[in-house]
This record gives structure tokens, C-alpha cells and sequence, in this order.
């Protein structure tokens, strides 16, 4: 088992909805980013079905959770950018103008470390999170190969090639990352998509109590992941070197 990249220069999370990449790597984005880390986010659909509300209205959804997502990376010190690319939830499919973009944005952006879901985790249910996945692991191998996408590279952008894949909510991690005073943070970034509350959050209720239960939850989650490493409190991922 590996634990703890050296801070990088600069990472991109991709992750399917507004919040997947908080849940999955909240912590280590935090602690990076107080390290000097320019850290972006991408999120590849517009969130306009994260709603039980028989209520809602998609438009206003989606408005919505574009707001959380800008509060929620201000909460944990992200200084990169943050792209909303819009497909629609829930029907994302993967493509070739897909993976034409990521590769773009890859390359654009230059991380050193790319985080997203892993695609190969057995009985994955959400087919954003597959397809996500998948689409950004070839995003990265498309960025890094100059014969992928030549038209890109006269737009004045270059090859790159990231040092490392970190696939969060795997069911075969091997690599830790310490989030040890870096788990308020990842809350509080979670906290700040409300309008997930219950879908994601373990029910609708808004008290401090909840916010308190919740909090908790995410804490010995932490603790859990860490506990193979011997650390306080962890996030753990499946890391390729790509």
C-alpha cells in the first residue's frame, strides 16, 4: 500500500454531479490546496435529477447546484477552475467528442494528479459514475499521446501526461492519503450543496442535529479508511500511474 503523493503543483478532479468529488476526495483536495496546490474541478453533468422533490423544477435545479459547487470549492481553498461541462444527469454516454474534450481540458489544465470515480469497482450502479470513469481514464491517455487530437496542439496547448490517477470509492484501493485536520473541511464543502440533503445526506431534515449526525458519518468514514494505514483519519483510492 502506498499513502501520501508528494503535494502536486496542480490536480484536476472530474467527477459525474456537483458533490461526487467532495465525497470521494474532499479531504485531500482541502489539504492540497493549503499546501500551494492549484487544484480545478470539473463536473460533467448539470445535477438536474439530484432531486426526490416531486416539486422541482430541472431548470432551477440546475441553477442551483451550480451555485453549491462554486461555494463548496471556495470551502475547501480551490484557486484553479471550476468547469461545469452540462451534460444532462443521469444520461450521460460515453463518446468520442467526449473524450475529445477531457482530453482538452487535461491538457489545458495540466495536473499533476487527476482524481475521478473508478469505473471497474464491482456493482457501480450510477451509469454517470461508470461512464465518467471510463471518459476521463482515456481522457488522460488521449492527453498524454500527441497523434490523439493534433488540432489541439496547434491551438498553442501542449501533450501532457499526469504522474498518477487517484480512482475514488474503489473496492480494490492501495494507496491512502492522510486528511487528518482536513475532515471539517471536507463537511463543510459538502454541506454546502443543500439542496442534496436528502438524497445524499441521509434524510431532509436541516437541524444542527442532522448537520451534527452527518458530520460524524463522514468522520469515521475517514477513520475507517485510515485505520489499515495506521492514520487518524484518510481518504483511499486506487492509484494508476498512467
Amino acid at each position: 500500500m502506498s499513502r501520501q503523493l508528494p503535494t502536486p503543483e496542480r490536480a484536476l478532479t472530474i467527477g459525474a454531479h456537483p458533490d461526487d468529488a467532495e465525497f470521494g476526495a474532499g479531504g485531500v483536495l482541502s489539504k492540497w490546496s493549503a499546501g500551494g496546490c492549484e487544484a480545478s474541478m470539473l463536473v460533467m453533468t448539470d445535477g438536474s435529477k439530484g432531486s426526490w422533490d416531486p416539486g422541482t423544477e430541472p431548470a432551477e435545479l440546475i441553477e442551483t447546484r451550480r451555485a453549491e459547487q462554486l461555494r463548496s470549492a471556495s470551502a475547501l481553498g480551490i484557486t484553479g477552475e471550476v468547469v461545469m461541462l452540462g451534460e444532462v444527469d443521469g444520461e450521460l454516454e460515453y463518446s468520442m467528442q467526449l473524450r475529445e474534450t477531457l482530453c482538452w481540458w487535461i491538457r489545458k489544465l495540466r495536473p499533476n494528479v487527476v482524481l475521478t470515480h473508478d469505473p471497474w469497482m464491482r456493482y457501480l450502479l450510477h451509469p454517470d459514475h461508470r461512464v465518467t470513469g471510463i471518459v476521463a481514464s482515456d481522457g488522460v491517455v488521449a492527453a498524454r499521446d500527441h497523434l490523439f487530437y493534433p488540432d489541439q496542439l496547434s491551438e498553442g496547448i501542449t501533450k501532457h501526461r499526469p504522474d498518477a490517477i487517484l480512482y475514488w470509492a474503489s473496492d480494490r484501493p492501495d494507496h491512502r492519503e492522510d486528511i487528518t485536520g482536513y475532515v471539517e473541511q471536507k463537511v463543510a464543502a459538502l454541506l454546502c450543496h443543500s439542496s442534496q440533503t436528502e438524497t445524499t445526506m441521509d434524510g431532509a431534515d436541516v437541524s444542527a442535529d442532522h448537520r451534527d449526525r452527518f458530520a460524524e458519518k463522514i468522520a469515521r468514514r475517514a477513520a475507517e479508511a485510515g485505520s489499515p494505514a495506521g492514520l487518524e483519519s484518510a481518504e483511499a483510492f486506487k492509484i494508476v500511474r498512467p
